[in-house]
């Protein structure tokens, strides 16, 4: 599990960062991606999105960050019944289009594909993840280039899932049913 406290002066969120390195930023009991930022490295980043993030709850979450997949296991009656790897948003360069048209087209084919529940947003967060690749909305992606606008793999916010259930292997399904008996 990463390493965990709840946001409060800026000098103990700072120390946080500093011991971790990186941080996710999230409200406590925060939905669908909603005001979650990964990945921050600088203090001045990690405290816009604690006041992003406290809109939807006073309080707020900081985790270590560790890179790697997001995969999700599904456990019923003890039994996996599903696993995917869930990814960022991303959009892929044409060459001729800004950034931002790109988003824009990626989010309508989400809405059209997600009856409306998942887009892209265009805010901070966003900006923030295009400005740390070199990048803005106005950018031009050379052609079949691949660049993560967010690094949430909600699907509320354009994350996409891939079904990897025939592929899990058989000591992270053991894993997955220990912990759910754990947990009962």
């Amino acid at each position: 599990l990463p390493a965990q406290q709840l946001a409060g002066s800026a000098e103990d969120n700072a120390a946080f960062l500093a011991k971790h390195g990186s941080v996710v930023v999230k409200p406590v009991d925060g939905e669908q991606g909603q005001g979650v930022s990964v990945d921050l490295r600088n203090a001045d980043d990690m405290e816009q999105a604690i006041l992003r993030a406290r809109p939807f709850d006073q309080r707020v979450l900081l985790e270590s960050y560790h890179r790697g997949l997001d995969l999700r296991v599904v456990v019923i009656g003890y039994e996996v019944v599903a696993a995917a790897v869930r990814r960022p948003a991303e959009v892929i360069g044409d060459g001729s289009h800004r950034i931002g048209e790109l988003i824009e087209a990626q989010s309508r084919r989400r809405r059209a594909a997600t009856s409306g529940e998942s887009h892209i947003p265009l805010d901070e967060e966003t900006e923030r993840c295009l400005r740390d690749a070199g990048f803005d909305l106005d950018s031009v992606l050379p052609q079949g280039e691949r660049l993560a606008v967010r690094r949430t793999a909600n699907l509320h916010t354009g994350g996409t899932l891939e079904d990897v259930t025939d592929q899990l292997h058989p000591e992270l399904r053991e894993a997955a049913v220990r912990a759910a008996r754990a947990l009962d």
